[in-house]
Protein backbone atom coordinates (compact mmCIF):
# COMPACT_ATOMS: atom_id res chain seq x y z
CA UNK A 1 0.00 0.00 0.00
CA UNK A 2 1.58 3.21 -1.14
CA UNK A 3 2.68 5.88 2.37
CA UNK A 4 0.61 9.25 1.77
CA UNK A 5 2.66 11.75 1.17
CA UNK A 6 2.04 15.51 0.66
CA UNK A 7 0.86 17.26 -2.68
CA UNK A 8 4.30 19.12 -2.66
CA UNK A 9 6.87 16.06 -1.66
CA UNK A 10 5.02 13.66 -4.56
CA UNK A 11 5.94 16.37 -7.17
CA UNK A 12 9.21 17.06 -6.20
CA UNK A 13 10.64 14.08 -5.05
CA UNK A 14 8.75 10.79 -5.19
CA UNK A 15 7.49 10.11 -8.93
CA UNK A 16 7.31 6.26 -9.53
CA UNK A 17 6.96 5.43 -5.90
CA UNK A 18 4.33 7.77 -4.52
CA UNK A 19 2.18 5.77 -7.19
CA UNK A 20 -0.54 3.25 -6.43
CA UNK A 21 0.33 -0.43 -7.62
CA UNK A 22 -2.44 -0.35 -10.15
CA UNK A 23 -0.96 2.75 -11.65
CA UNK A 24 2.56 1.41 -11.92
CA UNK A 25 1.16 -1.64 -13.82
CA UNK A 26 -0.22 0.23 -16.05
CA UNK A 27 2.94 1.26 -17.10
CA UNK A 28 4.32 -2.00 -18.40
CA UNK A 29 4.63 -5.50 -16.83
CA UNK A 30 8.34 -5.22 -16.12
CA UNK A 31 7.97 -1.98 -14.30
CA UNK A 32 5.31 -3.01 -12.04
CA UNK A 33 7.66 -5.85 -11.17
CA UNK A 34 10.31 -3.13 -9.70
CA UNK A 35 8.18 -2.30 -6.58
CA UNK A 36 9.06 -5.75 -5.63
CA UNK A 37 12.60 -4.69 -5.29
CA UNK A 38 14.65 -4.22 -2.03
CA UNK A 39 15.33 -0.97 -3.00
CA UNK A 40 12.81 1.17 -0.53
CA UNK A 41 12.29 0.42 3.02
CA UNK A 42 10.58 3.67 4.17
CA UNK A 43 9.10 4.98 7.64
CA UNK A 44 7.24 7.68 7.39
CA UNK A 45 6.04 10.33 10.35
CA UNK A 46 3.90 13.87 9.71
CA UNK A 47 5.34 16.54 11.28
CA UNK A 48 2.55 19.34 10.29
CA UNK A 49 2.02 18.57 5.85
CA UNK A 50 6.01 16.97 5.75
CA UNK A 51 6.55 13.32 5.16
CA UNK A 52 10.11 12.37 6.58
CA UNK A 53 11.35 9.21 4.96
CA UNK A 54 13.86 6.89 6.45
CA UNK A 55 15.62 4.58 4.17
CA UNK A 56 18.15 1.86 3.72
CA UNK A 57 19.31 2.31 0.53
CA UNK A 58 22.73 0.64 -0.91
CA UNK A 59 23.58 2.44 -4.08
CA UNK A 60 22.18 5.51 -5.98
CA UNK A 61 22.27 5.32 -9.27
CA UNK A 62 22.65 8.76 -11.11
CA UNK A 63 21.76 9.66 -14.28
CA UNK A 64 22.79 13.32 -15.47
CA UNK A 65 19.82 14.58 -18.26
CA UNK A 66 19.37 17.02 -21.04
CA UNK A 67 16.92 15.76 -23.68
CA UNK A 68 17.05 12.63 -23.04
CA UNK A 69 13.92 11.42 -24.12
CA UNK A 70 14.97 9.42 -26.45
CA UNK A 71 16.68 6.49 -24.29
CA UNK A 72 15.69 7.20 -20.55
CA UNK A 73 13.68 5.55 -19.84
CA UNK A 74 15.34 2.23 -21.58
CA UNK A 75 18.28 3.51 -19.35
CA UNK A 76 16.04 3.35 -15.65
CA UNK A 77 14.90 0.20 -17.31
CA UNK A 78 18.03 -1.71 -17.24
CA UNK A 79 19.95 0.16 -13.65
CA UNK A 80 16.03 -0.98 -12.12
CA UNK A 81 16.57 -4.90 -14.27
CA UNK A 82 20.48 -5.37 -12.41
CA UNK A 83 19.06 -4.04 -9.10
CA UNK A 84 16.82 -6.32 -9.11
CA UNK A 85 18.36 -9.15 -10.31
CA UNK A 86 21.07 -8.84 -8.03
CA UNK A 87 19.30 -7.73 -5.22
CA UNK A 88 20.90 -4.31 -4.70
CA UNK A 89 18.70 -1.95 -2.07
CA UNK A 90 19.55 0.76 -4.88
CA UNK A 91 17.35 3.76 -6.09
CA UNK A 92 17.74 5.68 -9.55
CA UNK A 93 18.65 9.36 -9.66
CA UNK A 94 17.79 11.70 -12.60
CA UNK A 95 19.69 14.69 -12.25
CA UNK A 96 17.59 16.55 -14.92
CA UNK A 97 19.31 19.86 -16.21
CA UNK A 98 16.57 22.20 -17.74
CA UNK A 99 14.88 19.49 -20.13
CA UNK A 100 12.64 20.81 -22.82
CA UNK A 101 11.52 17.40 -24.18
CA UNK A 102 9.30 15.93 -21.46
CA UNK A 103 12.23 13.77 -19.93
CA UNK A 104 11.28 14.36 -16.40
CA UNK A 105 7.98 12.94 -16.84
CA UNK A 106 9.46 9.87 -18.35
CA UNK A 107 12.02 9.71 -15.33
CA UNK A 108 8.96 9.17 -12.82
CA UNK A 109 6.68 7.25 -14.86
CA UNK A 110 9.56 4.69 -14.89
CA UNK A 111 10.37 4.83 -11.00
CA UNK A 112 13.03 7.25 -10.61
CA UNK A 113 13.29 10.52 -8.48
CA UNK A 114 14.18 13.57 -10.46
CA UNK A 115 16.32 16.21 -8.87
CA UNK A 116 15.92 19.36 -10.84
CA UNK A 117 19.38 21.36 -11.12
CA UNK A 118 19.23 24.60 -12.83
CA UNK A 119 22.57 25.64 -13.39
CA UNK A 120 24.01 24.23 -16.59
CA UNK A 121 26.44 21.19 -17.50
CA UNK A 122 27.32 17.96 -17.21
CA UNK A 123 29.25 18.61 -13.92
CA UNK A 124 26.29 20.55 -12.58
CA UNK A 125 23.97 17.92 -12.90
CA UNK A 126 26.11 15.17 -11.35
CA UNK A 127 27.40 17.51 -8.30
CA UNK A 128 23.29 17.50 -8.31
CA UNK A 129 22.62 14.05 -8.71
CA UNK A 130 25.59 13.36 -6.00
CA UNK A 131 23.93 15.74 -3.29
CA UNK A 132 20.33 14.24 -3.44
CA UNK A 133 21.81 10.60 -3.63
CA UNK A 134 20.73 8.54 -0.45
CA UNK A 135 22.84 5.87 -0.78
CA UNK A 136 26.32 4.98 0.26
CA UNK A 137 27.73 4.28 -2.94
CA UNK A 138 26.98 6.21 -5.97
CA UNK A 139 27.32 4.94 -9.55
CA UNK A 140 26.61 7.49 -11.86
CA UNK A 141 26.05 6.80 -15.79
CA UNK A 142 25.48 8.50 -19.04
CA UNK A 143 21.73 8.39 -19.68
CA UNK A 144 22.25 7.76 -23.93
CA UNK A 145 21.89 4.38 -23.57
CA UNK A 146 25.84 4.15 -24.52
CA UNK A 147 27.03 2.28 -21.50
CA UNK A 148 26.15 -1.29 -20.32
CA UNK A 149 24.70 -0.79 -16.57
CA UNK A 150 25.06 -4.84 -15.68
CA UNK A 151 28.56 -3.75 -14.93
CA UNK A 152 27.29 -2.08 -11.93
CA UNK A 153 27.50 -5.40 -9.65
CA UNK A 154 31.30 -4.77 -10.59
CA UNK A 155 31.73 -1.40 -9.49
CA UNK A 156 29.88 -1.99 -6.67
CA UNK A 157 32.22 -5.28 -5.67
CA UNK A 158 34.98 -2.43 -6.07
CA UNK A 159 33.50 -0.05 -3.38
CA UNK A 160 33.00 -2.66 -1.13
CA UNK A 161 36.32 -3.44 -1.05
CA UNK A 162 37.31 -0.20 0.06
CA UNK A 163 38.16 2.11 -3.10
CA UNK A 164 37.05 5.26 -3.33
CA UNK A 165 36.52 5.81 -6.75
CA UNK A 166 36.02 3.23 -9.63
CA UNK A 167 36.67 4.46 -13.54
CA UNK A 168 35.48 2.50 -16.09
CA UNK A 169 37.88 1.73 -18.82
CA UNK A 170 36.03 1.73 -21.98
CA UNK A 171 39.73 0.73 -23.87
CA UNK A 172 39.83 -2.54 -22.00
CA UNK A 173 36.02 -3.40 -22.25
CA UNK A 174 35.13 -3.20 -25.68
CA UNK A 175 34.58 -0.12 -28.08
CA UNK A 176 32.19 -0.51 -30.40
CA UNK A 177 32.10 0.76 -33.91
CA UNK A 178 30.95 3.97 -34.27
CA UNK A 179 30.73 4.55 -30.47
CA UNK A 180 33.80 7.09 -30.18
CA UNK A 181 34.86 9.30 -32.79
CA UNK A 182 38.45 9.13 -34.35
CA UNK A 183 40.14 11.82 -32.54
CA UNK A 184 38.47 11.27 -29.19
CA UNK A 185 39.70 7.70 -28.94
CA UNK A 186 43.30 7.62 -30.75
CA UNK A 187 44.37 11.62 -29.55
CA UNK A 188 41.93 13.49 -26.95
CA UNK A 189 41.17 10.54 -24.10
CA UNK A 190 44.63 9.14 -24.57
CA UNK A 191 46.93 11.97 -24.60
CA UNK A 192 44.53 13.87 -21.67
CA UNK A 193 44.77 10.29 -19.67
CA UNK A 194 48.38 10.10 -20.15
CA UNK A 195 49.02 13.26 -18.95
CA UNK A 196 46.45 13.37 -16.12
CA UNK A 197 48.47 10.16 -14.81
CA UNK A 198 51.90 11.13 -15.38
CA UNK A 199 50.65 14.94 -13.29
CA UNK A 200 48.82 13.21 -11.09
CA UNK A 201 51.18 9.64 -10.28
CA UNK A 202 47.48 7.22 -10.83
CA UNK A 203 46.90 4.84 -12.81
CA UNK A 204 43.92 5.19 -14.45
CA UNK A 205 43.78 4.62 -18.15
CA UNK A 206 40.65 6.27 -19.30
CA UNK A 207 39.82 9.60 -17.58
CA UNK A 208 36.77 10.40 -19.29
CA UNK A 209 34.40 7.25 -18.71
CA UNK A 210 31.27 8.44 -17.78
CA UNK A 211 30.30 5.06 -16.11
CA UNK A 212 32.18 5.43 -12.68
CA UNK A 213 31.71 4.86 -8.83
CA UNK A 214 32.23 6.57 -6.30
CA UNK A 215 31.08 6.68 -2.08
CA UNK A 216 28.79 8.96 -0.39
CA UNK A 217 31.92 9.62 1.88
CA UNK A 218 34.97 10.23 -0.32
CA UNK A 219 32.55 12.31 -2.87
CA UNK A 220 31.69 14.64 -0.04
CA UNK A 221 35.72 14.78 0.51
CA UNK A 222 36.76 15.60 -2.90
CA UNK A 223 34.51 18.73 -2.86
CA UNK A 224 34.08 18.92 -6.38
CA UNK A 225 32.91 21.97 -8.20
CA UNK A 226 33.62 22.30 -11.91
CA UNK A 227 30.14 22.47 -13.97
CA UNK A 228 31.36 21.30 -17.16
CA UNK A 229 32.27 18.14 -18.80
CA UNK A 230 35.74 18.87 -16.75
CA UNK A 231 33.70 17.21 -13.96
CA UNK A 232 35.25 13.79 -14.84
CA UNK A 233 38.86 14.48 -14.86
CA UNK A 234 38.10 16.30 -11.82
CA UNK A 235 36.58 13.30 -9.96
CA UNK A 236 40.05 11.96 -10.73
CA UNK A 237 42.21 14.39 -9.65
CA UNK A 238 40.85 15.28 -6.23
CA UNK A 239 40.99 11.26 -5.36
CA UNK A 240 44.59 11.42 -6.36
CA UNK A 241 45.31 14.69 -4.61
CA UNK A 242 43.55 13.10 -1.58
CA UNK A 243 45.56 9.68 -1.30
CA UNK A 244 42.59 8.10 -1.89
CA UNK A 245 42.27 4.39 -3.40
CA UNK A 246 41.28 4.05 -6.96
CA UNK A 247 40.58 1.37 -9.09
CA UNK A 248 39.65 0.67 -13.01
CA UNK A 249 36.64 -1.65 -14.44
CA UNK A 250 36.69 -2.59 -17.80
CA UNK A 251 33.30 -1.86 -19.48
CA UNK A 252 31.66 -1.55 -22.68
CA UNK A 253 30.39 1.31 -25.13
CA UNK A 254 27.86 1.43 -27.75
CA UNK A 255 26.73 4.10 -30.26
CA UNK A 256 24.46 5.94 -28.22
CA UNK A 257 20.58 5.87 -29.20
CA UNK A 258 20.17 9.76 -29.53
CA UNK A 259 18.57 11.56 -32.14
CA UNK A 260 19.73 14.97 -31.12
CA UNK A 261 23.71 16.26 -31.55
CA UNK A 262 26.36 15.31 -28.43
CA UNK A 263 26.62 17.92 -25.87
CA UNK A 264 30.35 17.35 -26.15
CA UNK A 265 31.96 20.22 -27.97
CA UNK A 266 35.64 18.37 -29.13
CA UNK A 267 37.92 21.17 -28.80
CA UNK A 268 36.26 23.47 -26.03
CA UNK A 269 35.68 20.25 -23.57
CA UNK A 270 39.27 19.04 -24.38
CA UNK A 271 40.84 22.65 -23.28
CA UNK A 272 38.63 22.73 -20.31
CA UNK A 273 39.93 19.02 -19.52
CA UNK A 274 43.37 20.32 -19.82
CA UNK A 275 43.16 23.61 -18.22
CA UNK A 276 42.09 22.13 -15.09
CA UNK A 277 44.87 19.78 -14.95
CA UNK A 278 46.74 22.59 -15.02
CA UNK A 279 45.71 24.35 -12.76
CA UNK A 280 45.81 21.18 -9.96
CA UNK A 281 49.05 20.95 -11.21
CA UNK A 282 51.53 24.20 -10.67
CA UNK A 283 54.49 21.21 -10.36
CA UNK A 284 53.91 20.47 -14.09
CA UNK A 285 52.49 23.41 -15.51
CA UNK A 286 55.13 26.20 -13.23
CA UNK A 287 57.61 24.50 -11.34
CA UNK A 288 59.20 21.91 -13.56
CA UNK A 289 59.17 24.35 -16.89
CA UNK A 290 60.67 27.14 -14.72
CA UNK A 291 63.31 25.25 -13.35
CA UNK A 292 64.25 23.91 -16.96
CA UNK A 293 64.48 27.44 -18.10
CA UNK A 294 66.75 28.74 -14.64
CA UNK A 295 68.89 25.91 -16.07
CA UNK A 296 68.96 26.98 -19.48
CA UNK A 297 69.62 30.95 -18.66
CA UNK A 298 71.89 30.01 -16.36
CA UNK A 299 74.34 27.84 -18.76
CA UNK A 300 74.02 30.83 -20.83
CA UNK A 301 74.96 33.34 -17.98
CA UNK A 302 77.89 30.96 -17.53
CA UNK A 303 79.54 30.81 -20.99
CA UNK A 304 79.09 34.10 -22.32
CA UNK A 305 79.81 36.40 -19.03
CA UNK A 306 83.58 35.76 -19.95
CA UNK A 307 83.49 37.01 -22.84
CA UNK A 308 82.03 36.55 -26.75
CA UNK A 309 81.87 32.95 -27.78
CA UNK A 310 81.78 31.88 -31.23
CA UNK A 311 80.18 28.40 -32.36
CA UNK A 312 80.95 27.65 -36.43
CA UNK A 313 81.51 30.65 -37.45
CA UNK A 314 78.61 32.45 -35.56
CA UNK A 315 79.64 34.84 -32.69
CA UNK A 316 77.41 34.75 -29.86
CA UNK A 317 77.94 38.27 -27.63
CA UNK A 318 75.86 40.22 -25.06
CA UNK A 319 72.98 39.97 -27.33
CA UNK A 320 72.67 36.50 -26.38
CA UNK A 321 73.68 36.94 -23.17
CA UNK A 322 70.71 39.34 -22.73
CA UNK A 323 68.16 36.35 -23.40
CA UNK A 324 69.66 33.69 -21.37
CA UNK A 325 68.82 36.47 -18.29
CA UNK A 326 65.86 37.25 -19.14
CA UNK A 327 65.08 33.07 -19.65
CA UNK A 328 66.46 32.58 -15.81
CA UNK A 329 64.08 35.80 -14.51
CA UNK A 330 61.19 34.10 -16.48
CA UNK A 331 61.91 30.86 -15.07
CA UNK A 332 62.84 32.26 -10.89
CA UNK A 333 59.02 34.27 -11.43
CA UNK A 334 57.21 30.68 -12.90
CA UNK A 335 58.93 28.93 -10.07
CA UNK A 336 57.72 31.26 -7.07
CA UNK A 337 54.49 31.64 -8.84
CA UNK A 338 54.61 27.92 -8.77
CA UNK A 339 54.96 27.68 -5.23
CA UNK A 340 52.48 30.81 -4.61
CA UNK A 341 49.95 28.90 -6.54
CA UNK A 342 50.11 25.58 -4.80
CA UNK A 343 50.28 27.52 -0.75
CA UNK A 344 47.06 29.00 -2.69
CA UNK A 345 45.08 26.12 -3.76
CA UNK A 346 45.54 24.73 -0.05
CA UNK A 347 44.26 28.01 1.87
CA UNK A 348 41.45 27.75 -0.26
CA UNK A 349 40.86 23.92 -0.31
CA UNK A 350 41.39 23.62 -3.54
CA UNK A 351 44.20 21.14 -2.46
CA UNK A 352 43.85 19.06 0.96
CA UNK A 353 46.40 20.58 3.94
CA UNK A 354 48.45 17.78 3.72
CA UNK A 355 50.46 19.56 0.43
CA UNK A 356 51.42 21.59 3.09
CA UNK A 357 55.12 19.86 3.65
CA UNK A 358 58.12 20.81 5.04
CA UNK A 359 59.52 22.56 2.21
CA UNK A 360 56.48 25.49 2.44
CA UNK A 361 56.91 25.62 6.54
CA UNK A 362 60.80 26.18 6.22
CA UNK A 363 59.80 29.30 3.08
CA UNK A 364 59.58 32.01 5.88
CA UNK A 365 59.17 35.65 5.72
CA UNK A 366 62.34 36.25 6.95
CA UNK A 367 64.45 33.97 5.05
CA UNK A 368 63.11 35.63 1.47
CA UNK A 369 63.90 38.90 3.10
CA UNK A 370 67.04 37.75 3.45
CA UNK A 371 67.65 36.45 0.31
CA UNK A 372 66.45 39.02 -1.85
CA UNK A 373 68.11 41.98 0.34
CA UNK A 374 71.05 39.68 -0.53
CA UNK A 375 70.57 39.70 -4.68
CA UNK A 376 70.19 43.71 -4.41
CA UNK A 377 73.02 43.91 -2.15
CA UNK A 378 74.50 42.16 -5.45
CA UNK A 379 73.20 44.34 -7.96
CA UNK A 380 74.19 47.77 -6.10
CA UNK A 381 77.89 46.47 -5.92
CA UNK A 382 77.62 45.24 -9.96
CA UNK A 383 76.07 48.62 -10.63
CA UNK A 384 78.80 50.67 -8.45
CA UNK A 385 81.55 48.68 -10.61
CA UNK A 386 79.81 49.63 -13.84
CA UNK A 387 79.52 53.41 -12.96
CA UNK A 388 83.19 53.26 -11.78
CA UNK A 389 84.49 52.01 -15.16
CA UNK A 390 81.81 54.87 -16.93
CA UNK A 391 83.37 57.88 -14.45
CA UNK A 392 87.27 56.42 -15.40
CA UNK A 393 86.18 56.82 -19.23
CA UNK A 394 85.00 60.33 -18.63
CA UNK A 395 81.64 59.61 -18.69
CA UNK A 396 81.94 59.24 -22.32
CA UNK A 397 81.59 56.11 -24.55
CA UNK A 398 82.00 52.76 -23.39
CA UNK A 399 82.65 49.16 -24.76
CA UNK A 400 79.52 48.05 -24.63
CA UNK A 401 80.36 44.39 -25.22
CA UNK A 402 82.38 44.84 -21.99
CA UNK A 403 80.28 47.01 -19.53
CA UNK A 404 77.18 45.15 -20.50
CA UNK A 405 78.98 41.77 -19.13
CA UNK A 406 78.52 44.11 -15.74
CA UNK A 407 74.96 45.75 -16.17
CA UNK A 408 72.77 42.81 -17.23
CA UNK A 409 73.80 40.41 -14.09
CA UNK A 410 73.48 43.67 -11.93
CA UNK A 411 70.01 44.36 -13.22
CA UNK A 412 69.24 40.68 -13.20
CA UNK A 413 70.42 40.63 -9.74
CA UNK A 414 68.43 43.77 -8.83
CA UNK A 415 64.99 42.37 -10.26
CA UNK A 416 65.38 38.77 -8.66
CA UNK A 417 66.15 40.35 -4.89
CA UNK A 418 62.89 43.06 -5.73
CA UNK A 419 61.12 39.89 -6.95
CA UNK A 420 62.39 37.40 -3.76
CA UNK A 421 60.89 39.90 -1.31
CA UNK A 422 57.54 40.48 -2.88
CA UNK A 423 57.26 36.40 -3.15
CA UNK A 424 58.30 35.99 -0.02
CA UNK A 425 55.57 38.82 1.76
CA UNK A 426 52.52 36.98 -0.57
CA UNK A 427 53.68 33.32 0.71
CA UNK A 428 53.87 34.82 4.31
CA UNK A 429 50.17 35.87 3.89
CA UNK A 430 48.58 32.89 2.62
CA UNK A 431 50.82 31.15 5.06
CA UNK A 432 49.35 32.84 7.97
CA UNK A 433 46.12 32.51 6.50
CA UNK A 434 46.61 28.71 6.41
CA UNK A 435 47.83 28.15 9.53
Amino acid sequence: MPVEVSPQTQTATLGWWSLSEGQRAAYSPTLAAVDALPTHRAASSKHGNVTHWEEQVELTVVLPCLNEAATLAVCIEKVHGVLRDHSIAGEVVVADNGSSDGSPRIAEERGARVVSVPIRGYGSALAGGIRAARGRFIIMGDADDSYDFADIPRFLERLHEGCDLVIGNRFAGGIKPGAMPFLHRYLGNPVLSFLGRLFFRCSIHDFHCGLRGVSREAATRMDLRTTGMEFASEMVIKASLHGMRLAEVPTTLAPDGRSRPPHLRRWRDGWRHLRLMLIYSPRWALLYPGLTMIAAGAVVLCWLLPGPQEVGGVTFDVHTLLYGATLLLVGFQAVSFALIGKLYAVTVGLMPSHHMNRFFRSLTLELGLLAGGMMILLGLILTGVAISEWAAAGLGGLDYSRTMRIVIPAVLALTLGCHVIVSSLVLSLLGDRHR
